[in-house]
């Protein structure tokens, strides 16, 4: 009955156009009446009554959604019964007025399609990066544009950090503005939403100085099987990991067609593996044999080595901290630790033992990805809880030389230093909830480029922060970006000279 009825509606619309003639602005006594502070196109659209997701519509006066327009349906019900009568169409973008039927056509309503579905030039995008207008919100709030605070629905802050850093890049980002640029946005659902939620950041007339992620939350729980949900706190590289393999193989990613995430993201790695077992040595049992000693000879080993050679790519780096200090002094300072020094894992010589394969591995960087993710791996698991590692990791902001990780020569002219974009952090909250079981929360730090400032996020939270305190802060996550600007190597920083050491891959 339900889909009858639905049927029934799309052809009372179709019809009604024809029936009656479309009015000007002037002719529409309803427009006075539209309230744009109650209006939210962030929410899922489905109707707030049978919960249908298609043909819906928007009341203008009280912001709830509703299904179809025809004379059965939930919006002509709610026009009659609440006196609300100017409606919007969320996917064709058209307005009407009920119970009436006709459509409104009306300039002064261009603002209301522009924060609902915004849309972008190439001019516009070009000058992202160049120029900040001065935006306001519907109260007079001031905000800079694509500097907006995301809503935390419920324990959601490991993804809202993550959706932020990566509407700041560049490269990135400009490909979910062009709304309409591939066959391939337009058959993934995630893609679509995670594009409509980056055009609403960047938007700058929009009608609060926050937004809600919550359309693209539902669609995230759906595909990861729930395995991230609203009102269940997860990691953000567990996220970030899934949401671009998820991505890539979305916008058809493969080895010989590369996508939008491959192209941002991926980089290779070579891997160099060595295991050494200890094997029974064979030996030639003599002819005549000494029966009356007693002793049996001792069975002889010999060591045999496999080496293997492998080549993979990645989307992000794991570096792995020193252990803490095992006794913890108070009075003492917080150990510190520099990026040079955990990135040594990958400069072809440091030797990493893994236990889980009882193999020593060294990794060597073959392919630099226009954006490093750095994952900064400060949390161990044992039989009893998750321990976190408080070494302040020391990193430059400009200009992170990676070339030693490479096959790079010293000596060649290349693009190999990056400039940090995006740090995301793990804070603790205070003890009592810690003792509740709380186990803290994330907001980043980020750059915006077109004022060359740096912003403290966290949720709806937003102020400037500083550069000298941002390198003091407990990185967890980062994303470097690559300075196109070709140039050769330098000293590497002095430390970091071990050789051998104990760490999981």
């Amino acid at each position: 009955r339900a889909m009858k009825r639905d049927r029934d509606d799309e052809s009372e619309e179709e019809q009604q156009p024809a029936k009656q003639a479309k009015l000007e602005s002037s002719s529409c006594p309803y427009l006075g009446t539209i309230d744009r502070t109650r209006l939210d196109f962030d929410f899922e659209k489905v109707c707030s009554v049978s919960m249908q997701s298609n043909n819906i519509y928007a009341c203008l006066v009280c912001g709830k959604y509703f299904q179809g327009r025809g004379k059965s349906s939930q919006a002509y019900t709610h026009s009659l019964q609440a006196g609300h009568h100017v409606f919007l169409n969320l996917t064709t973008k058209r307005f009407y007025c009920l119970p009436d039927g006709y459509e409104v056509i009306d300039s002064s309503l261009d603002d209301i399609k522009g924060v609902l579905d915004p849309t972008w030039t190439e001019e516009e995008i070009a000058n992202l990066d160049k120029l900040s207008p001065n935006c306001r919100t519907l109260e007079g709030q001031s905000y800079t544009q694509g500097v907006l605070g995301i809503n935390n629905i419920k324990l959601n802050d490991y993804a809202n950090v993550i959706l932020q850093a990566l509407g700041h890049l560049s490269h990135f980002r400009n490909y979910f503005l062009r709304a309409n640029n591939s066959p391939a946005l337009e058959k993934s659902e995630l893609a679509k939403r995670w594009s409509a939620l980056t055009r609403k950041m960047w938007c700058a007339y929009n009608y609060r100085n926050h937004i809600s992620p919550h359309e693209l939350l539902q669609e995230v729980s759906k595909r990861s099987g729930k395995k991230f949900r609203i009102g269940v706190r997860s990691s953000p590289v567990q996220f970030l990991v899934w949401f671009l393999n998820t991505l890539n193989k979305d916008m058809g990613g493969s080895k010989k067609r590369k996508s939008i995430v491959q192209e941002c993201f991926e980089g290779e790695v070579i891997i160099k593996s060595e295991k050494q077992e200890k094997i029974l040595k064979k030996v030639e049992e003599p002819e005549e044999k000494d029966i009356f000693n007693g002793q049996e000879d001792e069975p002889e080993f010999e060591t045999r080595i496999t080496r293997n050679t492998t080549q993979q790519p990645f989307f992000y780096l794991t570096l792995d901290m020193p252990p803490p200090p095992l006794f913890k002094d108070e009075k003492a300072a917080i150990p510190q630790e520099p990026l040079y020094n955990l990135l040594s894992k990958f400069d072809g010589t440091t030797k990493l033992y893994v236990p889980q394969t009882k193999e020593y591995k060294t990794f060597k960087i073959t392919k630099l990805p226009k954006y490093l993710i750095l994952h900064i791996n400060r949390f161990t698991n044992n039989y009893w809880a998750t321990e976190k590692n408080r070494t302040i990791v020391t990193f430059p902001m400009r200009g992170l030389d990676m070339r030693p990780y490479t096959n790079i020569s010293p000596d060649e002219l290349a693009c190999t230093r990056y400039n940090l974009v995006a740090n995301i952090r793990h804070n603790e909250n205070r003890k009592e909830l810690i003792d509740q079981g709380d186990t803290g929360f994330y907001n980043l730090h980020v750059l915006h480029k077109a004022t060359e400032k740096w912003y403290d996020i966290q949720d709806m939270m937003i102020e400037e922060a500083l550069p000298p305190l941002i390198a003091l802060s407990e990185a967890y996550l980062q994303i470097y970006e690559l300075d196109e600007t070709p140039a050769r190597g330098y000293v590497l920083p002095t430390g970091g000279d071990t050789v051998m050491k104990d760490a999981t891959v």
